[in-house]
């Protein structure tokens, strides 16, 4: 399994038969084997992690692809001849090629993936994260916390080989109560920051502040 950072919260995992885009906003992909399948996902409808561009990207590099989209995406700007699994949370959904796809539901918006292909089990949060924020009502924040960790708790039990959480500089000092409790409930082998809005030293700080996790914290910008 080989991950490639985008931008954002747009990642690429490659295995050997297939990759799997998350999230696409903007940036360049690396070249692809034409010869390999390609999903994209998207998790919501939001213009950072959906951008209806990557399907002409994609048709423009010749690829076969399929598409996972959010069920609050616009069925309009769907791909024309292109096969969509439409996602709802709480579900999980087969795909031709084998991929098993379960989601959870967003403390935003849409969805987050859970994704079982034939190598790796890979976590995608899309915008599942503990949105707290200072100037919020004190019940709304707490309300906030007790649905995000209901979501990821659905995940205890799961050993993950990759996963792509928010970390979110604008949430000051809650910038990391999300990603927190992912890594204190959940087993995974390598967590990759994301949404972190082109400030990276929000990870080097995560990093700083909580050295125990530092050997399961990739730097998503190297």
């Amino acid at each position: 399994m080989q991950v490639t950072y985008i931008d954002h919260s747009g990642f690429m995992v490659e295995s050997g038969s297939c990759y799997y885009i998350f999230d696409y906003y903007k940036g360049e992909l690396p070249k692809l084997d034409k010869d390999k399948e390609v999903i994209a996902f998207c998790s919501h409808f939001h213009q950072d992690h959906f951008n209806p561009q990557i399907f002409q990207i994609l048709k423009d590099m010749g690829l076969n692809y399929q598409a996972v989209l959010a069920k609050d995406i616009n069925k309009r700007k769907y791909p024309t001849g292109v096969k969509i699994t439409t996602a709802y949370h709480d579900e999980s959904y087969t795909l031709d090629n084998g991929t098993q796809v379960s989601t959870l539901l967003s403390t935003d918006s849409g969805v987050a993936f859970i994704v079982k292909t034939k190598d790796s089990t890979i976590y995608h949060a899309g915008d599942l994260n503990d949105w707290y924020w200072e100037g919020e009502p004190d019940a709304d924040n707490r309300q906030m916390t007790s649905r995000y960790r209901a979501e990821i708790d659905k995940l205890k039990g799961i050993h993950f080989d990759a996963a792509f959480v928010p970390l979110d500089p604008r949430q000051e000092d809650h910038y990391a109560d999300g990603m927190i409790y992912f890594l204190e409930n959940v087993e995974c082998e390598a967590v990759f920051p994301m949404h972190y809005w082109d400030d990276p030293k929000v990870i080097d700080r995560f990093i700083a502040e909580y050295p125990k996790y530092k050997s399961r914290i990739r730097n998503t910008e190297l």
